[in-house]
């Protein structure tokens, strides 16, 4: 090889790094802030990378990942989100509901949010409309904060001999407080005494459930929230343990060993919100995609679980239920 041949080569490779490097840089990051910590959500960020896989953006190819996760901490939460603000993100993608969407939203008023939230984003004040969101936040509602009435009903109806039914909530989601109203409000209809229950770590969810079994609760009725979502293996332990029927909002509690869930399926409303995201990213405005509200809401019945802790589940509630686990 002639020596002017090898030069040429030599600087033609030398450019290969540099020309990736350069690629790389003009990629757009999207920035995922997650209020729990990954291993749970993983499911949920496979289905948002779906989500904009469907759209044409793949992962190193056009798109960059950056991920700040609280691990449960909500507190650290405004900082991780100010974090991803400082790094010029071209998109922030909260997980684990509205403690994220709002750190996210309190954080910036330009960069593109695009949330997955199981509770009103009007009343949460991220959106003017669900119509017409304005600002830069737009999402995926699945309404599981509205659904805890429903929930309650459904678990009077599990257990209609009840005296006490107790409700868990997280204390530092935003929400807890429209949860413990709601829930209140529906049993005052129908003359039913309500034990609060509040947990924001596994200390405290120990607490609460030893507060449970002290004040003799019938059933447990367990609230919305990304902490929550992340444990089922520990809530299966803890109500069979204490042989407690129980409802969740979450199908993967049922599948997990738990009585009972009722809920939208969070895993579409995720991979909408991946597409949301890339219809986004080419251009279009958060402002004017309306918020997608999902519809379907299935009842999961845990037959295995019920029989595991001597419990029967009333006919009624069998017939209705999408899908037993037998």
């Amino acid at each position: 090889m002639k020596r002017r041949e090898f030069i040429t080569l030599l600087g033609g490779a030398a450019a290969w790094p540099l020309a990736a490097h350069a690629q790389q840089a003009t990629m757009p990051v999207v920035g995922f802030l997650g209020a729990p910590s990954y291993a749970p959500y993983a499911q949920q960020v496979t289905a948002i990378h779906q989500g904009l896989k469907d759209a044409g953006y793949v992962e190193g190819q056009n798109v960059i990942f950056e991920y700040r996760w609280a691990e449960g901490h909500y507190d650290r939460l405004s900082g991780l989100a100010a974090d991803l603000v400082s790094r010029h993100v071209a998109m922030i993608i909260p997980v684990g509901g509205a403690p994220s969407t709002v750190a996210a939203k309190d954080a910036t008023a330009n960069i593109p949010i695009v949330f997955t939230l199981g509770a009103d984003p009007v009343e949460l004040g991220l959106v003017s409309s669900l119509n017409r969101p304005g600002g830069n936040v737009t999402g995926i509602a699945f309404l599981t904060v509205e659904l805890e009435a429903k929930r309650f009903g459904l678990l009077h109806e599990l257990v209609p001999t009840a005296t006490l039914i107790a409700l868990l909530v997280n204390p530092t989601n935003p929400q807890a407080d429209t949860q413990i109203e709601d829930v209140q409000r529906a049993a005052r209809t129908i003359g039913q005494r309500i034990l609060i229950l509040r947990a924001s770590n596994e200390r405290e969810l120990n607490k609460a459930f030893a507060t449970l079994v002290q004040e003799r609760a019938d059933a447990l009725l367990v609230g919305g929230d990304a902490f929550f979502t992340s444990i089922p293996t520990l809530f299966v332990v803890l109500t069979a343990r204490h042989a407690i029927p129980t409802i969740y909002p979450w199908r993967s509690h049922a599948d997990a060993g738990g009585l009972m869930s009722y809920g939208a399926n969070p895993l579409d409303a995720y991979r909408q919100a991946g597409v949301y995201a890339g219809r986004i990213l080419k251009g279009e405005k958060p402002a004017d995609l309306p918020v997608f509200q999902s519809t379907k809401f299935e009842l999961v019945i845990n037959l295995k679980t019920a029989n595991a802790i001597g419990f029967t589940v009333p006919a009624t509630l069998i017939a209705r239920a999408d899908e037993v686990i037998e």
